[in-house]
């Protein structure tokens, strides 16, 4: 087992290097950290959110003063559980928790890592936080296809309509359609529906269909049968409508959206020609699945491997050690899979940074909801013919305000072949969001499929002051014996 920090000697003002850096407090990081503290490891946990439990685990405003959290959430005493351990933890000096901290690069070191954290534009102090071991639970993101009218307002992420019930209490409409493919399309509806929405459709790309092939997969994850039969309920009780093997095609309005074009899809799915249904809404949440967020460990070289759905996933092996030596990996990273497989990977992986075997249960644990994972994400990968649904005008990078005509020249007229080329052409991916929301749709349109693993200096933006402020340590940052 490593050293502690606390028994380790340091050059005089040089910050503590911890025996493990978990990178992200969602249900991964939660159960990473508060695991390898029980296991005698000293640990820092760092988040870019202000509390734990990530976008999963969100919690209402404190302004708000939201006395029952655990109504907006499935499994908040799971996520209460690993909430009081680790303040245990922080009390006995086990583990120092850094929320507001955003890792914006992880550097090798000659004796582990350096976590390289920005605390926001407001402040132009460069921290580093050293490391042992890492272990990456950065969680993901969601999946965007463009279609005509998806950037008026009104037109939110499925998960981002989550977000603001979660965090906000509110809606981001009255009467909200919700669209696009993969589990979360029913969690968010339920929870619209339970909140006071009207959702007149839930509108799937997909026909379930794809589960069946595996009915040994889901027979060993009962729970997530009932989760989801839980769901289905929530829905019939409100009346609400389940459209399969459909998608929105296109948002109508002017300052807002105020209905959507339905249209079947066909096994690729190309729209079908005469068969679109308009659907008057005020509110639009799609989401198509989610990506697995590990620029943090691409920069570093670490392997990846393409997930069922075409996502890029990090390649673990069976202690959920990545390819880079002293870098491991829990949760979405490794693969879409849910919260609680994220939780069972970050003890798994904890037990592996400590060297300590862990018990054979939760080993078969993690592979039956892996398994489930596998299949979830094969069932709902999206088909190659949704362009068929674009126009010319349709903006595909909404930062750069990239329309679909002006990737398609540089394909047909000017050559790319790539994601890359057709950025340098046309600026699509160079906005704020770095191509995370076009990715999926340039990499479509340029014939290369999903995009592929992404390389990049820094993870996030970060303040000129902060790179400039040059290398060391947050100067407040103490050992954890005095966290």
């Amino acid at each position: 087992m490593p050293t502690s920090p606390s028994d380790r000697s340091t050059a005089a003002g040089e910050p503590p290097r911890y025996d493990l850096v978990v990178v992200g407090a969602g249900p991964a990081g939660l159960a990473a950290a508060v695991t390898a503290a029980d296991l005698g490891l000293h640990c820092a946990l760092l988040d870019g959110g202000h509390d734990t439990g990530g976008q999963y685990y969100r919690h209402p405003a404190p302004g708000l003063g939201a006395a029952r959290p655990d109504r907006l959430h499935h499994g908040w005493s799971v996520y209460t559980g690993l909430a009081g351990r680790l303040a245990a933890h922080q009390e006995a000096g086990r583990v120092r928790l850094r929320t507001g901290h955003q890792v914006w690069a992880l550097e090798r070191t000659g004796d582990g890592f350096a976590a390289h954290v920005s605390r926001g534009p407001e402040s132009a102090d460069r921290t580093t936080v050293r490391g042992a071991a890492v272990l990456l639970a950065t969680g993901a993101y969601e999946r965007q296809l463009p279609f005509p009218g998806w950037t008026l307002p009104g037109v939110v992420t499925a998960g981002g309509a989550q977000a603001m019930l979660k965090s906000g209490l509110v809606l981001p409409g009255r009467r909200i359609v919700v669209a696009g493919s993969g589990p979360l399309l029913l969690a968010a509806a339920s929870s619209l529906v339970t909140a006071g929405a009207e959702v007149p459709a839930v509108v799937e790309a997909t026909a379930y269909l794809g589960y069946a092939r595996r009915p040994g997969v889901l027979a060993a994850v009962p729970a997530k049968l009932v989760e989801g039969a839980g769901h289905g309920s929530a829905l019939l009780r409100h009346g609400v409508r389940l459209r399969p093997r459909s998608a929105v095609v296109e948002a109508h309005g002017t300052d807002r959206v105020t209905a959507v074009t339905v249209a079947r899809l066909d096994a690729d799915w190309r729209p079908v020609p005469g068969t679109g249904r308009r659907i008057d809404c005020d509110a639009v949440a799609v989401g198509h699945g989610l990506l697995p967020q590990i620029d943090l460990a691409t920069e570093l070289g670490a392997a990846t491997r393409t997930a069922p759905d075409g996502a890029v996933a990090l390649r673990v092996d069976a202690r959920l050690r990545t390819t880079v030596p002293g870098l491991w990996s829990a949760g979405e990273t490794n693969g879409v899979g849910g919260a609680d497989l994220a939780i069972v990977e970050g003890e798994l992986a904890a037990h592996a940074v400590a060297d300590r075997a862990p018990a054979p249960a939760l080993l078969r644990r993690r592979s039956r909801l892996r398994d489930f994972a596998e299949l979830m994400a094969a069932a709902h990968r999206p088909g190659p013919g949704w362009t068929g649904w674009l126009t010319p005008e349709t903006e595909v990078c909404r930062c750069e305000e990239v329309p679909v005509a002006r990737v398609r020249e540089a394909v047909d007229e000017l050559g790319a072949g790539d994601p890359r080329t057709v950025k340098l052409l046309t600026r699509a991916g160079m906005g704020w969001c770095q191509g995370r929301m076009c990715g999926p749709a340039v990499a479509c349109l340029s014939g290369s499929g999903e995009p592929g693993a992404d390389r990049r200096p820094l993870a996030c933006p970060v303040p000129l002051a902060q790179l400039a402020a040059g290398p060391g340590g947050d100067p407040g940052e103490a050992g954890p014996a005095g966290a």
